[in-house]
């Protein structure tokens, strides 16, 4: 990781937590999640191991810090965001939050007392893809697919490298235009419109945008060969994906699930599966690090 993406992590924390971890000999490639907990020991997710701190000891002060850092000094800027339980910050990182929940109406208003971080490191691997790309392109076409895996195990950033090698073109095929919905800026990394993670020179991104209202936007509006979008998981992501089919787009989509047959127990992808509209299943693990193929099925 470059200089530029260290500062993105270490600008948002706190004085206390930044000093302790740039004290450490560690190579920011291999970081994966800062938890910082009130009260309690700093532990960083580092090359597949959990690293504790005992030396760092988070404090009220850090948190209020590190808040203000996140939400660049205007929480009202970040109320939607931090309605959903995360931020995401430039580079793609998302860091996640826990406190006191205030409900309105049945639902979500806001998060207050927060007093637990985990930021996720996003990652751009070049090239980590490659071995997936062969299985999911036939001879004609991109094969709709389904990147699926528990929480950190690499879904987005092996998705963001397919999204470049189709865009660019490869040894099995030419470039191809690709439609990114980015909703939660963690795909293409956006500021101020530019995406700061490589996607291609074929690619397109709605950010920030949700997702079924995005695919039915691209396909209207950019003449994608190929949608793209992280996290599926509402009956209106499902629908969106039946429509982005019907349009005769290739769709590559990432899930929460640790395997295919977890997946197949979920109703809303078990229809999915039945009308056998994704071809492709590629299952991350952590068997040999965070991004592990596990396992990859033809449907």
């Amino acid at each position: 990781m470059d200089n530029h993406r260290i500062s993105e992590i270490t600008k948002v924390l706190p004085q206390n937590v930044r000093s302790t971890i740039l004290r450490q000999q560690i190579s920011y490639d291999r970081l994966e999640e800062v938890h910082l907990r009130t009260g309690m020991p700093l532990i960083l997710r580092y090359d597949n191991t959990e690293i504790l701190m005992e030396q760092c000891i988070v404090t009220p002060e850090d948190m209020r810090e590190a808040l203000e850092l996140i939400s660049n000094h205007s929480l009202y800027a970040y109320e939607d965001d931090i309605r959903q339980g995360f931020i995401t910050i430039p580079g793609g990182h998302r860091v996640g939050l826990a406190g006191k929940m205030v409900m309105q109406d049945g639902k979500i208003k806001t998060i207050k007392h927060i007093s637990f971080f985990n930021i996720r490191v996003a990652h751009q691997i070049r090239g980590c893809a490659a071995s997936v790309y062969g299985f999911i392109h036939n001879s004609t076409q991109i094969e709709n697919t389904l990147i699926i895996s528990p929480p950190g195990c690499g879904k987005t950033t092996m998705l963001r490298d397919l999204i470049r090698q189709i865009s660019n073109g490869n040894s099995y095929y030419e470039g191809q235009t690709v439609g990114v919905v980015d909703e939660r800026s963690e795909i293409a990394a956006c500021y101020n419109g530019r995406p700061q993670n490589d996607l291609g020179i074929r690619t397109d991104v709605l950010d920030c945008c949700p997702k079924a209202e995005g695919m039915v936007m691209l396909v209207r509006s950019m003449s994608p060969r190929v949608i793209a979008v992280d996290e599926i998981a509402t009956p209106d992501d499902i629908e969106a994906v039946r429509y982005v089919m019907n349009c005769g787009c290739s769709i590559i989509a990432t899930a929460h699930a640790y395997n295919a047959d977890e997946l197949r127990q979920k109703p809303q992808f078990a229809e999915l599966l039945a009308m056998n509209v994704f071809k492709r299943i590629v299952t991350l693990g952590r068997s040999s690090g965070a991004g592990s193929i596990e396992e990859e099925v033809v449907l």
